[in-house]
């Protein structure tokens, strides 16, 4: 060793030994964001295979940073990225940079890596580190780097963390070179320490060297917040926007993800109800129903007793299986109709009381109330007894037909209920009439 290397060296341990012993403020603890939960959600896909940290340990790096040494805040910047990095495969390295005994050499070393990452072996090897000397050969471990990587696999990303100080042109013509052997597959990041204008311009060249990364201060990215930042730029990139089911709300924000194509939907990409019946548009075949009426699975009114007409329309709810009705769902017997001031039954009804009676016939344990009706002409006592003398020839009839009498009952209403106005002619022959009432 010559003479001045070794003066040099003797320099140097004194000042490690300055630095190493004075008095340090403890700093905050800091507590590293966890990117698992986003990097699982799909919010962010892993963009780089590998990463490589060029750390500067040349003898500026021992110079004062705030309260600690420039060395000391870079290592504890590449510490809290370490901490920060979700679980990722990935392959990782660690270069210096200086950290030579004799302050006049240029030396690079490789401390960590290529090899699995791990946050405890990148965090050992930070340990190894231990002080700054030396000069400040970036191109040098640039270079080297590049060969390091020729093995790497996809995507590489470059954190070069330095003060930039005592530095020519090389660093940049080392970047490019870089960014040519590997081409669209690696991006420079450079991290400044410090304050130096100069060194700020030459690790922005750096960074724009490498074409895809960018240059950011250390003080920027000193929060566990602004840590995340930089390590979700670095290492990942937004998931695309996917809207995996096409109802036009995309996937993060859709809380009902699986919705059938053409549906329409709401802002959170659940299917519209509309009428609020509990059956979704797209499923619903009745999508005007009243608010409050009871609908099925298909979303349409229920018809209980199957007479065509909806149970909230339905004034007869109970009408046998099989018998007619009219709008309101009435057992009404439309064709048996009498002429003014008359209750004879007039032989073209015949078929109509043929149905009736096929219908008791299919419901053996079936009771029906026989109602007799008149339209408006004439008195109300006499209306009553006509309407009375049409139920119970309607009765007779059914019992001939061989209808047991006991499951027969008949009553007149006279004109109190009519179907159809009284005002025209066609509205009192539909007034004059008889219906039946199933009786539970």
């Amino acid at each position: 060793m010559t003479k001045r290397c070794f003066r040099g060296s003797v320099l140097v341990l004194i000042c490690v030994l300055l630095v190493s012993c004075a008095a340090q403020k403890p700093q905050m603890m800091f507590q590293a964001q966890d990117l698992n939960p986003p990097l699982q959600a799909g919010h962010y896909v892993q963009k780089v295979d590998s990463f490589m940290v060029i750390l500067d340990a040349s003898s500026s790096m021992k110079d004062p940073y705030g309260r600690v040494t420039k060395l000391k805040s870079a290592k504890e910047m590449v510490n809290r990225m370490n901490q920060t990095i979700p679980d990722l495969q990935l392959t990782a390295a660690l270069r210096t940079f200086g950290q030579s005994w004799c302050p006049f050499a240029k030396k690079t070393a490789l401390v960590y890596g290529p090899t699995a990452y791990s946050k405890a072996g990148l965090e050992e090897a930070l340990k190894t580190v231990k002080w700054a000397s030396g000069k400040s050969p970036l191109a040098l471990a640039i270079n080297a780097a590049s060969d390091d990587l020729k093995s790497a696999q996809g995507k590489t990303a470059v954190i070069i963390v330095s003060d930039g100080q005592d530095m020519d042109n090389a660093p940049v013509v080392a970047g490019k070179n870089m960014k040519t052997l590997f081409g669209e597959r690696l991006c420079i990041y450079t991290v400044l320490v410090g304050d130096d204008p100069e060194g700020k311009r030459l690790l922005e060249q750096v960074a724009q060297a490498g074409q895809c990364g960018f240059s950011v201060l250390a003080e920027d990215i000193a929060s566990s917040k602004d840590v995340a930042g930089f390590v979700e730029k670095v290492f990942f990139e937004r998931a695309e926007a996917k809207d995996s089911d096409g109802d036009g709300v995309l996937d993060d924000m859709d809380k009902c993800p699986n919705t059938p194509k053409g549906a329409k939907v709401d802002r959170f990409g659940c299917p519209v109800d509309t009428d609020g019946d509990g059956v979704y548009d797209y499923l619903d075949q009745c999508p005007n129903t009243p608010k409050g009426v009871k609908v099925n699975r298909r979303g349409c009114p229920l018809d209980t007793d199957g007479d065509g007409v909806y149970d909230y329309m339905d004034q007869c709810p109970s009408t046998p299986h099989g018998a007619k009705v009219n709008d309101k769902g009435c057992w009404v017997l439309e064709r048996v109709q009498f002429d003014t001031g008359k209750w004879d039954i007039k032989p073209w009804a015949y078929a109509a009381l043929d149905e009736v009676v096929a219908v008791l016939e299919g419901n053996p344990t079936l009771k029906v109330e026989i109602e007799g009706h008149t339209d408006s002409v004439g008195a109300e006592a006499y209306n009553q007894k006509l309407s009375e003398n049409r139920a119970n020839a309607v009765m007779e009839h059914l019992v001939k037909k061989g209808i047991q009498p006991e499951r027969l009952s008949s009553a007149g209403y006279g004109f109190s209920r009519p179907i159809a106005s009284n005002d025209t002619p066609e509205g009192r022959a539909r007034n004059r009439r008889v219906e039946l009432t199933p009786v539970h």
